[in-house]
């Protein structure tokens, strides 16, 4: 893209983000650039090919990898005589300890997700952070011992060498991660990280929008863009931003209806894109959705299928308005979640393909044939933007909606039968926590996808069961079921992801059975009506907006009678990368299921109690 540095006179440097493949690396770039400061993400081989002057500070990002592997990625130790501030973040913690001639080995216990960070001595780094703030933990390997010159500044209770640093030469470690919105001080973590480089108020967002504007100029002449709506924010800021650099002429935007829209979502975009004023031309393409992934069950297969018919479908709309393939290229909405979860750094795990990675989208990209305004930001600053061109704020706040839509919210399974099964080998804290709430932990024959040290998982969930409906009412309490929602997969490998089982006022016993099920025209209009009475209940009891998305999953496991069972899944979040589970009044909770039951669509109702990390905010 445009050069930053040039186009922007005041900038006195940049701080660089070393990428090891972390799920982060970006998301630690794009926060110390809304703190203000510019930087850049490098692979390790690549940062000494460049003017190294120019850069006031590195960051060495998390990673997958374990540093004490034979092919893990290394950093040169030419880094540390540079003389410029460096911190270290998960991975990269480790690296430095690694490099520096410390101990880094494999953790007894996992952590993943929040928890305390107790302050030891005066710190430059964690100067003005407060004793005990929350912070967020995604790692199964730890460091044993420390180089030379360093010293402890902070530990949790499984992680005694949580924040080290080296206060003379200015280096840094946190196990933990700052970058994200989880992290109760992160803010304050980085910023102050900014100003031991020496670089605080330097960059900022509409400087920002203004230039990425001024490329799309330069990058764009001449082109014509055909770009896909789907009425989401990122989609619609995306084509906002088009709009003031091409004219109408130039600028084509369909929304492709594959059948796995929301109720009325159609009409409900229509009249929202009005108001910018965006007009676009709708494509049905719902038959050959549903025919294409007829008896298809794989997550990732769906993924990949439905990818290619956006483009397919394309295609055929290009062909119906006689646009000249040669001349046009195609436009997205893609944020760069969608990217780095699809495995596009050199060093990530691949943890889902998303629609708009799929293989053929990646040819045309290697073509330059695919404009994608937002591909650096997320989901946060996009909003940001999105007040900068004055886009409604109905879309802004609208939830966000995989491209896929429902699809990926309809589980299947090409599995005949498989039954539940009680865990009865619980480990003393967790069962000593599920004996106070009187429940049982299942494992459910179904799967998930999860994100756990920054590599993908494909794994039961954990259901939590009341021993009755009694029990539900009398030993209800939401701490110690996240409790329990963090320590199961803390401690158990094979769960990704706890549920909690919401009792109806009929049901006796908790037995239930996978069932063979596919993508269906019948199955996807049950979840929509169950996904509208969720969406109704939420604007009615006025808690749309406090809630950042709230998939409604449909899932194959049916009682005796073969009704299947759904997911409910609000989570709170700021960029996608990390994610809260929204704790809904309980009362409220039991209202909204009681709707649900009354249908007599479904079985069972589920409420995800799980983080991300260690699941993903969708199941698939």
């Amino acid at each position: 893209m445009i050069d930053i540095k040039q186009a922007l006179k005041e900038i006195r440097g940049a701080i660089a983000v070393i990428d090891f493949g972390g799920q982060y690396a970006h998301l630690i770039a794009s926060k110390i650039r809304r703190l203000g400061a510019y930087s850049e993400i490098l692979l390790p081989e690549d940062f000494f090919k460049k003017n190294i002057e120019f850069y006031k500070g590195i960051i060495l990002s998390g990673g997958p990898a374990s540093v004490y592997e034979e092919n893990s990625p290394k950093i040169s130790l030419r880094i540390f005589s540079l003389g410029v501030p460096i911190l270290g973040i998960c991975y990269g913690h480790q690296l430095i300890v690694h490099t520096l001639g410390g101990f880094v080995k494999q953790s007894k216990v996992q952590e993943y997700g929040a928890t305390s960070l107790t302050l030891l001595n005066s710190s430059l780094l964690l100067h003005g952070i407060k004793q005990n703030s929350t912070v967020w933990m995604s790692h199964a390997d730890e460091v044993q011992s420390l180089p030379k010159g360093f010293s402890v500044v902070g530990y949790t209770k499984n992680c005694y060498y949580a924040a080290i640093e080296n206060s003379e030469k200015k280096i840094f470690g946190l196990q933990f991660h700052p970058e994200v919105y989880h992290t109760e001080e992160g803010n304050k973590i980085l910023k102050n990280f900014i100003k031991i480089c020496n670089l605080s108020d330097t960059w900022n967002l509409k400087s920002y929008l203004e230039n990425l504007v001024q490329f799309l100029k330069t990058h764009l002449e001449n082109k014509k863009v055909f770009f896909l709506l789907s009425g989401g924010v990122d989609s619609t800021v995306a084509y906002t931003i088009l709009s003031k650099v091409l004219d109408n002429e130039h600028l084509f935007g369909v929304l492709i209806d594959t059948g796995f829209l929301r109720h009325r979502e159609i009409q409900i975009i229509q009249e929202t894109l009005k108001k910018i004023p965006i007009h676009i031309y709708i494509e049905d393409a719902k038959e050959i959705f549903f025919q294409r992934l007829q008896n298809v069950f794989d997550p990732e297969e769906k993924r990949k299928i439905i990818g290619e018919l956006f483009i397919e479908v394309q295609k055929k709309v290009l062909e119906k308005f006689q646009l000249n393939t040669e001349n046009w290229i195609l436009g997205q909405g893609t944020i760069y979640p969608d990217t780095i979860e699809s495995g596009a750094t050199k060093f990530s795990h691949k943890i889902k393909t998303h629609h708009n990675r799929a293989p053929i989208i990646e040819k045309l990209l290697s073509k330059n044939l695919v404009v994608e305004p937002l591909r650096d930001l997320y989901k946060d600053e996009v909003r940001e933007i999105g007040k900068l061109l004055n886009v409604p704020e109905e879309i802004i706040y609208k939830h966000p909606f995989p491209g896929p839509g429902l699809a990926i919210r309809c589980l299947c399974s090409n599995q005949q039968k498989s039954d539940s099964e009680v865990i009865h080998n619980l480990s003393s804290s967790i069962r000593q926590i599920a004996d106070r709430l009187s429940v049982e932990i299942f494992k459910l024959p179904i799967y998930s996808v999860g994100v756990q040290g920054d590599k993908r998982s494909y794994s039961h969930p954990a259901a939590i069961v009341f021993r009755s409906r009694e029990d539900f009412h009398k030993h209800f309490d939401w701490d110690f079921l996240f409790d329990l929602a963090r320590e199961i997969p803390n401690q158990y490998k094979f769960f990704n992801r706890v549920i909690l089982h919401v009792p109806n006022s009929y049901q006796k016993n908790f037995n239930l059975t996978l069932k063979e099920s596919y993508l269906t025209k019948q199955r996807i209009q049950l979840l929509q009506e169950i996904d509208d009475i969720v969406y109704q209940f939420l604007l009615e009891k006025k808690k749309y907006y406090e809630i950042w998305q709230f998939p409604v999953i449909l899932v194959p496991l049916v009682d005796s009678k073969g009704k299947e069972s759904i997911v409910l899944r609000p989570v709170v979040s700021k960029d996608a990368m990390t994610a809260d589970v929204y704790r809904i009044d309980l009362l409220l909770l039991l209202e909204l299921s009681e709707r649900i039951y009354k249908t007599d669509l479904i079985s069972n109702i589920f409420y995800d109690l799980t983080t991300k990390p260690p699941a993903t905010i969708e199941w698939e």
